[in-house]
């Protein structure tokens, strides 16, 4: 096969939307820092235009001297051909057969640095890597390499790579057009720390002699110098001050993200957000910390669900929220009012994410049933995760390529259901979510309480054949995946009931008219001052 399916399905869906993530948010759990001893990332694909489905490719073998063609992951543009291995592996969504998994972030960084010649794009690098490595460290190498052979074609990446043992971030620049490859770093997290990136560049000085800890490449401080960037000891270079200096964005749109999590996984830091908000002077954030409590999953999907609440970002305290604290503000990002330039908060749960997950990976089970790719689509705040296992041979048809497009709305798909259900709590939101989350956590608590007995099931069948184990997890995820599409169906329909014409059904069925809260008519009159008030007529009596 001269393209990997993966590639292929990708393409079906892109080559005709070219969007771009440059929007995304990745968090980092090392073994440490969660309670079971599971290593985590969290990527949330973001684009207006990214149709969320859950890619598959199944293992294959590949003659000697077989070619693989690449696409820009952005546009679908036809890139060139690489060489292809031997074997390659099983990949779910963004985990392998060997509980490998990688998620991003685009910071774009120096413009200069783009080489449009190139042919390995961050999203072949993703894919191309789960499908050869069998460990994170190995991913890394296998990236390093493709990029110095091949070249790198995107702007400024970080990386999040993770094996049951270990979590990487990894930031990446091309080189510039008149040079093949790329300057990259990687750093592990220690254990016992989390970590974030949100689309600006994280990593600053880095250990020059601590290979069990950081690699990179080895012009990553010499280009600098070259370019007139850098000229202090190679011991002060600055990564990401070289390649992504700051500007206003990065930090209210970007590190704001890394700091709201970091916040929640450790209040007793007491973290400022004077940083995020472009004080001059401010102290820049750690590039990871150790949380206050060990994470478990469900704490990390949680993690996901964050815009800002409690803090001056809060989405849902200024007007824009409406009377109904509507966290989501439709683009722009940013607008003018008399010359004067103004944005609206970029959080991690945002309406315009395609896809995300939580990968968790576990070195005490075997690889088929320790990796498990937490899944979901749409807006990671009302969505649904669901558990799909690294080893399993098919996906849910309500979550696979092919089963609709962006372009075309269908009760098959996964996508429109839960776009449907979220797009209609936007009209009442502070309402229904609180129906929304009680089918959520009803559905999540269910998928978590149930995984022990699940795997338990599983290792007992792998032992006997690990075929059997195989077939009873994918059955186990096919299912669970189509019937968590069904119920939120019918969640759609119990909300069109419960709400119609802005009415609120009660609990017998009768029809209630609350009307705005009071706050809201607060801000009516304030702003209207008499405008709406009911006057009374001279020797008018009654009232209607």
């Amino acid at each position: 096969m001269k393209k990997y399916l993966i590639i292929i399905g990708v393409l079906l869906t892109l080559i005709f939307t070219h969007f771009s993530l440059n929007a995304c948010t990745n968090f980092l759990i090392s073994k440490g820092a969660s309670k079971d001893g599971s290593t985590m990332i969290t990527y949330a694909a973001d684009a207006h235009v990214l149709y969320g489905e859950l890619y598959f490719t199944p293992a294959g073998d590949h003659l000697p001297g077989e070619m693989l063609d690449i696409y820009d992951w952005d546009s679908g543009k036809y890139l060139g051909q690489i060489k292809q291995v031997v074997h390659t592996y099983t990949v779910v969504g963004n985990m392998n057969e060997h509980q490998v998994s990688i998620g991003e972030t685009t910071w774009g960084g120096r413009s200069e640095l783009r080489n449009k010649d190139a042919i390995m794009d961050y999203g072949s690098l993703m894919y191309v890597s789960l499908q050869r490595a069998k460990t994170a460290r190995e991913a890394i190498k296998i990236m390093g390499e493709l990029v110095a052979e091949y070249g790198y074609y995107s702007s400024g990446e970080s990386f999040s790579i993770a094996d049951p043992d270990e979590v990487w971030i990894v930031e990446i620049i091309g080189k510039g057009s008149d040079k093949k490859g790329a300057v990259w770093v990687a750093r592990r997290v220690p254990d016992g720390y989390v970590c974030g990136h949100a689309n600006q560049a994280r990593i600053r000085q880095f250990p020059l002699s601590d290979s069990k800890n950081c690699l990179y490449e080895k012009d990553v401080i010499n280009l600098a110098r070259e370019k007139g960037w850098f000229d202090g000891e190679d011991k002060d270079f600055s990564f990401a001050d070289t390649y992504a200096p700051l500007d206003y964005g990065a930090l209210r749109f970007c590190e704001a993200r890394v700091w709201s999590m970091f916040r929640r996984a450790a209040p007793s830091l007491n973290l400022s957000m004077d940083y995020v908000k472009g004080v001059k002077g401010a102290k820049q954030l750690p590039l990871w910390i150790k949380p206050d409590e060990k994470l478990s999953v469900r704490d990390v999907m949680e993690l996901m669900r964050d815009h800002f609440e409690g803090s001056d970002f809060d989405m849902t305290k200024d007007i824009g929220a409406g009377p109904y604290k509507l966290p989501y503000r439709w683009r722009p990002l940013t607008w003018e009012v008399d010359s004067v330039r103004y944005c609206n908060e970029r959080a991690t749960s945002t309406q315009q994410t395609g896809f995300s997950f939580v990968a968790q990976a576990r070195s005490w089970l075997p690889d088929p049933i320790g990796g498990v790719l937490w899944f979901s689509v749409d807006d990671t705040y009302s969505t649904v995760y669901i558990p799909m296992y690294c080893g399993i041979k098919e996906v849910p048809k309500s979550y696979a390529v092919g089963t609709g497009d962006f372009q075309h709305f269908t009760w098959e798909s996964a996508f429109w259901v839960f776009n449907f259900v979220s797009n209609y709590c936007y009209s009442r939101y502070s309402d229904m979510i609180i129906d929304v989350q009680k089918v959520q956590r009803e559905l999540e608590s269910k998928f978590l309480a149930d995984q022990p007995g699940v795997e338990e099931a599983a290792l007992t069948l792998y032992k006997q054949s690990p075929q059997l184990a195989f077939e009873y997890l994918t059955n186990y995820s096919i299912n669970l995946g189509n019937s968590t599409v069904k119920r939120w169906k019918k969640l759609g329909e119990f909300l069109i009931y419960k709400y119609l014409d802005g009415n609120v059904k009660d609990e017998l069925g009768k029809v209630t008219h609350p009307g705005y809260p009071k706050s809201w008519y607060r801000n009516i009159v304030n702003k209207t001052k008499d405008h709406f008030e009911m006057k009374k007529l001279e020797g008018e009596q009654g009232t209607h």
